[in-house]
C-alpha cells in the first residue's frame, strides 16, 4: 500500500465507480498514476474492476478504510492476477 492509495479508495467510496481521470478531477492523483494504483487495489481486492478502465470499491476495500483489518493482511486475487 502507497500513501495515496487511502485517498483513492476514499474517492470511490464518496463518488461510487469511477475512470482514474474521474479521481484525479476529484482529487487524487494524477490520471496516469491512478490507473496504476488502481490496477495494484484491483490485484488486492479492495476495488473491483467493472470494464476496462472503470473501478468499483468492494467491501474488502471499504473494511479497509474502517480500519478494519490490516493492508499487511491482503494477498493478491487469483482472479486478477
Amino acid at each position: 500500500m502507497q500513501p495515496v492509495d487511502d485517498r483513492i479508495l476514499e474517492i470511490f467510496r464518496d463518488h461510487g465507480n469511477l475512470t482514474p481521470a474521474a479521481v484525479e478531477k476529484f482529487g487524487g492523483p494524477s490520471s496516469s498514476h491512478a490507473s496504476r494504483r488502481c490496477k495494484q487495489l484491483a490485484r488486492y481486492g479492495l476495488l473491483e474492476q467493472i470494464v476496462t478502465g472503470l473501478y468499483a470499491i468492494t467491501e474488502e476495500g471499504e473494511a479497509y478504510l474502517d480500519e478494519e483489518f490490516d493492508a499487511s493482511e491482503l494477498e493478491v486475487s487469483a482472479e486478477t492476477s
